[in-house]
């Protein structure tokens, strides 16, 4: 590790030293754009640049290497307010096109369609910086693909001198560029690998105190004061909320909880959260959630509207069952597709960053009328003077409405007034220009939303919820699902494009587990297994015990990609370890239990997982730590009475059943006649039958 420290700092120091006239010497590049013909409405955006971008393929590296120039790889996605803002700055600018296009093979990737290509330069730029990345990044690397140096966002003058320097460092000393870029590579692939304990065949059992020290290492990085975790930069990390509520309901540790209800009641009152037309902002830039990057993602909200349910059936905190509400909302109203998919994202504002959510103090006065308007904006913090930029308010929240009703000695029906009100700016807002959406169609992140509109119709009894899973399940089959169990990745204006990555065969095939779950349709559960069956004779790395990240007959970058972090989604591997878990369960099948279960334990036991990035594998560690149990209903009501059962927070709890007789190894043989019967069972033991969903409850 010293030695590729010495190398990248060495590296820098002559891309630092380095610069020559480029600027100067070139004349216009060429106008034409490639991207027109992609797939992606990010890469869209950019087809009227006039640099001269690639999409990435074999297309663009056979030119690299024929001409020998430098890759230049350019990564962002539709909805990153600040990929817009380098675009117009420099990738708009003709004198800067013409640059790149001379000495550079340009390739424009969108890392919400390309995540594979992603990760091998978010990597490199994360080794080159001590931790650092983000996006936009814009990644240099030799005509095979082999990075040796990555960056993020840079303003206009600082990219025309990065351009000058790494340009003149790859003609005048290139064998240093060469060992700089093998030497990542090596670093890269090393990281692959670092987390993966030796196998072991011995009975996979996790301790109690290593399922404690694995809380007691997220609790220590908690802001205990304003949720989230510790940082002036915080991202809404469901993950970590589903870890504390499990924790909890496992051990009974009010930590956990109080840590839980601090983080949503914070970020449900912050800016982080659109208080008029519902739904979270991807981050917010300062530690108290108020100031938010605007962009709302699919994937987040998906996540957070399954953490709101699940708190809201723990708790039964009104609260969290009207964010859940809104979230539902806010993805039905702006991200569902005709059909029954949802697209990816809503950008941050089309005339400036958060234009679409901000409020001038008088416009809200005018809109609600003096009384009223004075009252409203003194709950969200509008102010004339304005508590944002250019005197524009971001709405946030310091009191619930019944504290803020005792604090300034208001009349109940203030409650009233602020709903009105919130109805009011809603449809002032409609008439304001709406944000761009980027319509492609992920099936991992709609996986995602289709579990949160399943738990979020557990949570409230809402069968619109459960229709709408359905009907996005519907959909994800008819036009993402090959007969073969292969997926396609993205789909977009009746076309899907991409083979699918480990992620999205990991979701989906743990969205139609849980989407038996709640219908009892074995229709679901049986294409959970052929979406599995097909991972694991594509994906599977038997050598390491582990999922690749891409088809093991896929071409690699710089190595073998795994995915065993979690990011803005869980880590694929994790995820496919609970779904051969829960299928063995369901199948009686004990390989699919014994790789997954190999897996929980090759990662949970390394010593140094970080918490934050290993936090599903902890709460897979939860599930082998404590006790879990199999839930069997079977009858005429069996759907009502699991309906009944799943109104609780049952993380442990596997659930089937039918109103037929059925041939599930547990099922088999189990129908009563007249009447319905849960069975719950542990270790393939089941426990007398009840026919009270309340006494089953007991029982678990």
């Amino acid at each position: 590790m010293r030695g590729i420290k010495n190398l990248i700092l060495q590296f820098t120091n002559i891309i630092a030293c380095l610069a020559v006239s480029l600027f100067s010497a070139c004349g216009p590049g060429a106008k034409q754009n490639r991207l027109q013909q992609a797939s992606s409405p990010y890469l869209h955006q950019h087809a009227d640049n006039p640099v001269d971008w690639h999409e990435w393929g074999d297309e663009a590296l056979e030119k690299a290497k024929k001409e020998n120039k430098p890759l230049l790889i350019s990564i962002g996605y539709a909805s990153c307010h600040w990929s817009h803002v380098m675009e117009k700055e420099s990738f708009m600018d003709e004198d800067m096109a013409a640059v790149m296009n001379k000495n550079f093979i340009c390739i424009k990737v969108d890392r919400e369609e390309r995540p594979d290509i992603d990760a091998v330069y978010m990597n490199a730029c994360q080794l080159l910086t001590g931790g650092n990345g983000g996006w936009p990044l814009n990644a240099f690397a030799l005509p095979d693909g082999k990075p040796f140096f990555a960056g993020s966002y840079y303003k206009k003058e600082s990219w025309k001198k990065l351009l000058q320097q790494v340009l003149k460092a790859y003609r005048e000393q290139n064998n240093k560029v060469v060992l700089q870029a093998h030497s990542l590579a090596n670093e890269i692939a090393k990281n692959e690998l670092q987390f993966l304990s030796p196998a072991d065949d011995d009975e996979i059992k996790i301790s109690q105190d290593r399922y404690s020290a694995f809380f007691d290492s997220l609790y220590a990085q908690l802001d205990l004061a304003n949720g989230g975790i510790k940082g002036q930069v915080k991202f809404p990390v469901a993950i970590a909320g589903e870890f504390l509520l499990q924790y909890h309901y496992f051990t009974g540790d009010k930590k956990a909880l109080d840590a839980l209800n601090t983080s949503l009641s914070k970020m449900a009152a912050g800016g982080i959260y659109d208080h008029i037309g519902g739904g979270f902002a991807r981050y917010s830039t300062d530690s108290l959630w108020r100031v938010p990057h605007f962009e709302k993602m699919l994937c987040d909200n998906a996540q957070l509207m399954s953490l709101y349910s699940h708190a809201a059936q723990v708790t039964k905190n009104e609260l969290y069952k009207q964010v859940t509400e809104e979230i539902a909302s806010f993805a039905k109203k702006e991200l569902l597709a005709p059909g029954g998919g949802f697209y990816s994202s809503v950008n941050s504002g089309n005339v400036e960053e958060g234009s679409y959510y901000v409020w001038k103090y008088n416009d809200v006065i005018n809109i609600l009328g003096e009384n009223e308007g004075k009252q409203v904006a003194a709950f969200y913090n509008i102010t004339p003077a304005g508590n944002w930029k250019n005197g524009n308010n971001i709405l946030y929240t310091t009191f619930t409405p019944e504290e803020f009703v005792i604090k300034n000695q208001l009349p109940s029906g203030f409650i009233t007034t602020l709903a009105s009100a919130r109805k009011k700016l809603t449809d002032a807002r409609n008439k304001r220009e709406k944000q761009q959406v980027d319509d492609k169609i992920l099936i991992s992140w709609n996986a995602l939303m289709l579990k949160g509109f399943l738990d979020a119709s557990a949570a409230s009894g809402n069968n619109d919820y459960l229709q709408t899973a359905i009907s996005t399940g519907a959909f994800l089959e008819k036009n993402m699902l090959q007969a073969n169990g292969q997926l396609w990745r993205s789909y977009m204006k009746g076309q899907a494009s991409i083979p699918g990555f480990l992620d999205d065969y990991a979701q989906l095939s743990s969205a139609y587990i849980k989407l038996y779950q709640h219908t009892f349709n074995k229709h679901w559960l049986l294409l959970a297994r052929q979406i599995t069956e097909y991972a694991i004779k594509n994906f599977y790395d038997d050598k390491k015990g582990i999922f690749n990240y891409t088809e093991n007959r896929s071409k690699e970058i710089v190595t073998r990609l795994t995915d065993l972090h979690d990011n803005v989604i869980p880590s694929s591997n994790a995820v496919m370890a609970e779904t051969l878990c829960r299928l063995g369960v369901f199948f009686d099948e004990e390989n699919y239990i014994q790789i997954g279960r190999q897996m929980i334990h090759r990662i949970t036991m390394k010593n140094n997982i970080n918490a934050p990035s290993f936090t599903y594998w902890h709460n897979l560690a939860g599930l082998l730590a404590n006790e879990t149990a199999e839930v069997v209903i079977m009858g005429k009501d069996a759907l009502q009475k699991n309906s009944e059962m799943q109104k609780s927070y049952l993380p442990n709890c596997l659930f089937m059943g039918a109103v037929q007789e059925e041939n599930l190894p547990l099922l088999e043989k189990k129908l009563p006649r007249n009447k319905t019967l849960i069975y719950v069972c542990r270790k393939k033991t089941c426990k007398k039958p009840v026919e009270d969903a309340a006494e089953a409850l007991k029982q678990i």
